[in-house]
């Protein structure tokens, strides 16, 4: 290990740029979930479970006939009654 190192020429930010049509984001995800799709990665030999979760929100989006707003409000009366006191 040096003693000092020049980080002059140094760059702020992520190391690997994000390709085009990508979006970095920040999504809490249940624990099984997460390893759900792990193993299913794992299972057939590696890969990226990031790329299979996408795959599978694409699938979902391309099969289901719902508009935006109709899940939204399913969505919204779902987390709405866990709140609404007896």
């Amino acid at each position: 290990m040096k003693k000092e190192y020049n980080f002059s020429f140094g760059k702020r930010g992520a190391v690997i740029k994000t390709p085009p049509g990508k979006t970095r984001i920040t999504i809490r995800i249940d624990n099984d979930i997460i390893e759900w799709f792990r193993q299913r990665v794992h299972s057939t030999g590696g890969g990226s479970y990031q790329s299979l979760i996408n795959s599978a929100l694409r699938e979902y989006m391309q099969s289901n006939p719902e508009s935006l707003a109709d899940t939204l409000r399913i969505v919204v009366r779902e987390e709405l009654a866990r709140y609404k006191k007896p």
